[in-house]
């Protein structure tokens, strides 16, 4: 790998105040009393943009990252004509996270896990006999898969049954990378109970989701794209959220931007949308509420059979949590949307005919939702439009292709044996 030094950091209770260094794979604060995310505070206050041969490590400055793994991508940025024309904004940049090589764009899982995945992983000691547990509704384990299996890291995915068709590569993965799944009408919220059934060996550690600096700053990745390419802060961020960690992570860069002081002084409103029935963060901040609602178990595991964006359905997102989705939309005066299939797929389509390429549902949510906006006469015609695609370009990168699927080593019942569970997972890594 190329020549690389990291740059230092230190990190910041959201709720506390407290400053303190990262033991490696610290995920909060010990002292704080109240859940609260922790947040990676960089020596480098302004931003250097490495060489595009870096990938994704080309923002390493505001990376937590040890190393360079091989064959990262970096989001892409451009000034959109098309669908810009197609509804009278004169500033929309859209950044596309996904396969698109007419843009520059090679994430080759066709999605904007891909930005976590490798901050992540880079993260993570190079070398240890402990596994990386990460449970997934699809898109982040595909990720997460493919970062694991080029870079020979161990790890342990969980997904629902019903998902395992998003588990597609172009070729077999390396055998460092196991699959568990929940049976057959499980959710993600049952997949991540089935990874932490497994947490509970010492074989294995838990990446950590939103908690995981490196998760939320690989995400950042998406706006740092956006402004640099642009030149200054947009003035508004459209993106569909199932946990609503990709907003935080927004919400977050755009402080460092206006710490750097090349970028603008102002916060981006948040314009973050749901698909529809599958809605409860939509719901509880439609009550202004930053705890969220009653939702019974059964309903929600409907309502996710309902929704085409399948990886929208985070039933225990970290919304509530200081730092969390609700503080960055109070912070940035930030609105909320709930689309429903129809109104993701046409706007699926109309994308794919004014940009040229196919977007994923969840895109197609965020899409719906720039576009209500616009009808409603919530944008100006001249305002700074950042469009967050967080993936798309799968017809074009399965194109003539033979694609392998990823198939589970077990399937294990939506309520099963603590035991058991430990058991088997520990022993594919024997």
């Amino acid at each position: 790998m190329k020549e690389f030094t990291p740059t230092s950091y230190t990190l910041r209770c959201v709720a506390t105040g407290r400053e303190f260094p990262d033991e490696g794979w610290s995920l909060d604060d010990p002292s704080s009393q109240v859940p609260s995310l922790v947040r990676t505070v960089y020596a480098k206050r302004r931003l250097e943009v490495g060489p595009e041969d870096h990938g994704i490590y080309k923002f390493a400055d505001w990376l937590p990252v040890k190393r360079m793994l091989k064959g990262s991508s970096a989001p892409v940025t451009y000034k959109s004509k098309g669908l810009a024309g197609y509804l009278g904004l004169e500033n929309l940049y859209i950044t596309f996270n996904g396969y698109h090589p007419a843009i520059g764009a090679r994430m080759t899982t066709c999605s904007f896990k891909e930005t976590e995945a490798y901050s992540v992983c880079a993260r993570a000691e190079e070398h240890t006999d402990r596994v990386l547990v990460v449970a997934s509704a699809g898109n982040t384990a595909r990720a997460f898969a493919k970062v694991c299996s080029d870079n020979r890291i161990p790890l342990l995915l969980s997904v629902p049954a019903d998902n395992l068709d998003a588990l597609w590569f172009e070729q077999p993965l390396d055998p460092c990378v196991k699959l568990i799944c929940c049976e057959r009408d499980g959710d993600y919220f049952d997949a991540i109970h089935l990874s932490n059934l497994a947490l509970r060996s010492d074989r294995f550690y838990a990446e950590g989701g939103a908690k995981n600096v490196a998760r939320r700053d690989g995400m950042a990745t998406t706006v740092l794209s956006a402004a640099t390419a642009i030149g200054r802060i947009p003035d508004y961020y459209f993106q569909a959220v199932g946990s609503g960690t990709g907003a935080i992570a927004a919400w977050e860069a755009n402080m460092r931007l206006i710490e750097d002081g090349r970028f603008g002084s102002h916060l981006m409103k948040l314009m973050v949308s749901q698909n529809a029935p599958f809605v409860p963060m939509y719901n509880a901040w439609r009550e202004d509420s930053r705890d969220m609602l009653h939702y019974d178990d059964d309903k929600a595991r409907r309502d996710v059979e309902i929704i085409d964006a399948k990886v929208l359905s985070n039933r225990k997102p970290p919304y509530s949590i200081a730092g969390g989705l609700y503080d960055a939309l109070k912070a940035t005066d930030g609105e909320m949307f709930a689309l429903t299939n129809a109104h993701a797929r046409k706007a699926r389509r109309l994308f794919l005919e004014l940009e040229g390429v196919d977007i994923y549902s969840a895109a197609g949510i965020a899409t719906a939702s720039l576009i209500k906006a616009v009808e409603e006469g919530k944008i100006a015609k001249d305002a700074v439009v950042m469009l967050n695609i967080t993936g798309g370009g799968e017809l074009h990168f399965k194109e003539d292709k033979t694609l392998w699927y990823l198939k589970p080593d077990h399937v294990f019942p939506i309520d099963p044996d603590p035991e058991e569970v430990i058991a088997k997972t520990e022993a594919l890594f024997a």
